[in-house]
């Protein structure tokens, strides 16, 4: 039986042509709540980039369970009485934060910095903006690079070739590098990922590991549907994450979430 759904967003949710949850997904959605499954977020975004969707869920996994809670965004307004419980909280050391920043200075790269409540943008550049634009990412403010040194890190967005990321791996020891796009990767505290997310996320709700179903369609996605009972990568995936997935639907811009849910929940 399946009790727990999680839905990474770029992708798998939020097409990239349209920018919209389609009409099949909230469909979707309403046959999972009518079975009795909960619905969460499973994502490399911060809470400040998830956009307002014609869908709810319970929870969120975000920067790649760098920060996890149920309930609202944490530090909501409590007059809106929607309590919220952080289950797991885990930014970057701040010794690979300098290194990072050392090395993005020397090599000019551009630098997306993500604290619990905000962004950060040093060294802005024309393929920085091309991933603001294909993401419809609101403009962080853009700061100096050295500014990126006290922040509170959970997750930065290094626009740099794969060729590197072995190199700024060593550099940063306490860090792990889940890249899903060529033009940049994702750095996060080592021991965070969606699958810790999800972890966390069944402990707190008393949900066993089998009774759990996972969507996404990138790399940083793999350990998620290795570690859900049921693992589904959309038919826009890549090769490497379709065979990780335990089945493969359609792709997001063929109503892949609500084809596999019919399959799934056949009556």
């Amino acid at each position: 039986m399946i009790r727990a759904a999680f839905f990474d967003i770029d992708g798998t949710l939020l097409s990239f042509n349209t920018h919209r949850v389609s009409e099949g997904t909230v469909r979707a959605f309403d046959k999972l709540h009518a079975h009795g499954v909960h619905t969460f977020i499973s994502s490399g975004r911060p809470m400040v980039l998830i956009p307002p969707m014609p869908v709810t869920f319970e929870g969120h996994i975000t920067m790649n369970g760098g920060l996890v809670f149920v309930g609202d965004h944490p530090g909501a307004n409590e007059e809106q009485n929607t309590p919220n419980t952080t289950l797991l909280s885990n930014p970057i050391p701040n010794s690979d934060l300098q290194a990072w920043v050392d090395f993005a200075k020397e090599h000019n790269l551009c630098t997306m910095v993500f604290t619990a409540d905000g962004m950060m943008l040093a060294q802005p550049n024309e393929v920085g903006m091309k991933l603001r634009d294909q993401l419809e990412f609101t403009m962080p403010p853009v700061v100096d690079i050295d500014r990126l040194r006290d922040a509170e890190a959970f997750q930065v967005i290094a626009l740099m070739p794969a060729e590197l990321d072995k190199q700024v791996g060593a550099m940063m020891p306490h860090c792990r590098l889940p890249r899903w796009h060529p033009a940049f990767t994702d750095i996060v505290a080592a021991g965070n990922s969606k699958a810790a997310g999800m972890e966390a996320i069944c402990r707190h709700f008393g949900i066993r590991q089998e009774e759990t179903l996972a969507f996404g369609d990138g790399g940083n996605d793999i350990e998620m549907l290795q570690w859900a009972g049921i693992g589904v990568a959309m038919g826009n995936a890549e090769q490497n994450v379709k065979e990780a997935a335990d089945m493969v639907t359609t792709s997001v811009d063929e109503e892949g979430i609500e084809q596999a849910v019919k399959q799934l929940f056949p009556a």
